[in-house]
């Protein structure tokens, strides 16, 4: 004998909120990720500590400019001279965005809904864009309140102050883009952080010795390019051709600032495309 079962289900009445509500939202929830909020207080611990690190340059800048009236370090070089810091947060944070759903297997869910591999891979991107953005922007604008709050002498590096943001959001792309790059190619957040770290280790050791080495042979010009090697040198070196900046490489000038520039551009394309064909991979299974 049959029997009907009223299990309560109804038709959804409500608003469509579209494709765009859901990318938004897959963004929103990786960002949260990121940072450890909606998880355990472990979580939470190593994004956090390393803001607070961050932060410390800023308190010093703030003290040196209001007992002693003299700037620390510029606006145009923050990233650069905490780019360790910057480059542990990308290593440690990356894996978190991009590693659980390739352990659980759950994009295929994610695609099943009105979500492309584009929009997924664009939104991984954006959360990751904003933390690392904010990581780098927060402490260079509480040093331009500082600035502003102290009164210096003169009036205040507004202009570098806003060339300085400008190439902290072109460094976040760029650093998000290669670094869930990376990240994604292994399900385990172990090795999505060795792996990130290492490339910034490998780019960093390199380039003192790829300099000195074109530098013992005479060649300046050629030794000037081992500095693009590094993505903080090679953002800084857009930075001092589009805004005259001072380079904040350890010696010597940069290359041509266009070259530099559209160098930038190529790097953050290929780490997209990378991306999207390593999720296309991924759905496929």
């Amino acid at each position: 004998m049959s029997e009907i079962y009223d299990i309560g289900y109804r038709h959804y009445d409500g608003v469509r909120l579209g494709r765009g509500h859901s990318t938004r939202a897959l963004a929103v929830h990786s960002l949260r990720g990121i940072f450890g909020l909606g998880r355990p207080a472990r979580s939470k611990i190593v994004p956090f500590s390393l803001a607070a690190i961050m932060m410390l340059p800023a308190v010093v800048n703030i003290a040196m400019m209001a007992l002693l009236q003299q700037r620390g370090i510029a606006y145009s070089g923050f990233a650069v001279v905490m780019q360790a810091v910057v480059a542990i947060f990308l290593a440690a944070q990356a894996p978190t965005a991009v590693a659980p759903d390739l352990r659980h297997r759950v994009l295929p869910l994610y695609l099943s809904r009105p979500v492309s591999i584009t929009e997924y891979v664009g939104a991984k991107v954006a959360a990751m864009t904003v933390a690392v953005f904010a990581l780098i922007a927060v402490p260079i604008t509480l040093i331009y309140v500082g600035e502003l709050v102290v009164d210096m002498p003169g009036p205040p590096a507004t202009g570098e102050y806003l060339g300085a943001l400008l190439m902290a959001l072109v460094l976040a792309v760029l650093l998000s883009a290669f670094g869930l790059a990376l990240a994604s190619f292994t399900p385990r957040r172990g090795l999505g952080v060795a792996s990130v770290i290492t490339v910034y280790l490998l780019s960093s050791a390199s380039v003192p010795i790829i300099y000195a080495t074109l530098a013992s042979t005479g060649d300046e010009a050629g030794a000037a390019w081992a500095w693009l090697a590094n993505p903080f040198w090679l953002v800084d070196s857009v930075q001092h051709w589009l805004f005259g900046t001072p380079p904040h490489s350890i010696e010597g000038d940069y290359p041509s600032g266009p070259v530099s520039a559209l160098l930038v551009v190529v790097l953050i394309g290929v780490a997209l495309l990378g991306l999207a064909l390593r999720y296309r991979k991924a759905a496929a299974r």
